[in-house]
């Protein structure tokens, strides 16, 4: 005997796996790969809090080693999200304010620091020169430039050191150049050059005989509110 027809059923789509739910507080765009712009403009932002007294040196530092490691805009913004403005990473980065420099130091001597058999040092809050000397004779000159003031868009620094070294250190967003040569000696300018067109020029000239004359950026330390620190420092 025939068996009677069963009605075919139709097949069922399968069903879609659900959607993975973004965590909380994620925004569409974190997920983006972040550029070298977006990380400069969080960078920025954490130098102003630290020129403000929101972050230590140390704190400051911490950050920006994260920063420069981050793959993803959703990586940066917690790093600024407990400071005040801290735009969307995303956002259209502002145009360099540029740098304000106070009255030009009347062209006169240079300042000259001298190490013989001894050692010269000139760090801190202090005001900056158009021309610096600074010659070592069995001995060492340091020349931190980190949280100096700039009279002058330019300074040049004119290093020697024989039997001796000369060690320069300046902030990460200016730009450093240098000429000179080493005899049995070293003679080593780290260049570097600042996006902004109107940052500090610092230029080292030097010669070396059995000794060193070594230049570079110090690591986490930035030109701030030049105008501000510039006049406080002046009394105005």
């Amino acid at each position: 005997m025939d068996l009677e027809k069963q009605p075919q059923q139709p097949a069922r789509p399968a069903t879609a796996p659900p959607a993975p739910v973004p965590p909380a507080g994620f925004a569409p765009g974190d997920g983006l790969r972040a550029s070298d712009a977006d990380r400069d403009r969080i960078a920025d932002i954490l130098r102003e809090a630290m020129a403000e007294g929101r972050l230590t040196a140390d704190e400051h530092a911490e950050r920006v080693d994260l920063v420069y490691r981050a793959k993803t805009v959703g990586e940066l913004q917690p790093l600024v999200r407990d400071l005040p403005s801290s735009p969307d990473a995303s956002a259209p980065r502002p145009e360099p304010q540029p740098y304000a420099y106070g009255p030009e130091v009347p062209d006169g001597p240079a300042d000259n620091l001298v190490a013989v058999f001894s050692s010269a040092t000139r760090k801190g809050r202090w005001r900056v020169g158009p021309r610096t000397n600074a010659f070592s004779l069995f001995g060492s000159v340091e020349i931190d430039l980190t949280e100096a003031l700039f009279g002058q868009r330019l300074t040049v620094i004119n290093a020697t050191a024989i039997f001796g070294s000369v060690d320069i250190r300046v902030p990460e967003n200016i730009t450093l150049r240098g000429s000179g040569t080493g005899v049995f000696g070293g003679f080593d300018v780290r260049s570097l050059e600042s996006v902004d067109p109107e940052a500090p020029v610092v230029v080292v000239n030097g010669f070396s005989l059995f000794g060193g004359v070594d230049a570079k950026p110090k690591r986490g330390k930035f030109v701030a509110d030049l105008q501000r620190r510039l006049r406080k420092h002046l009394g105005h």
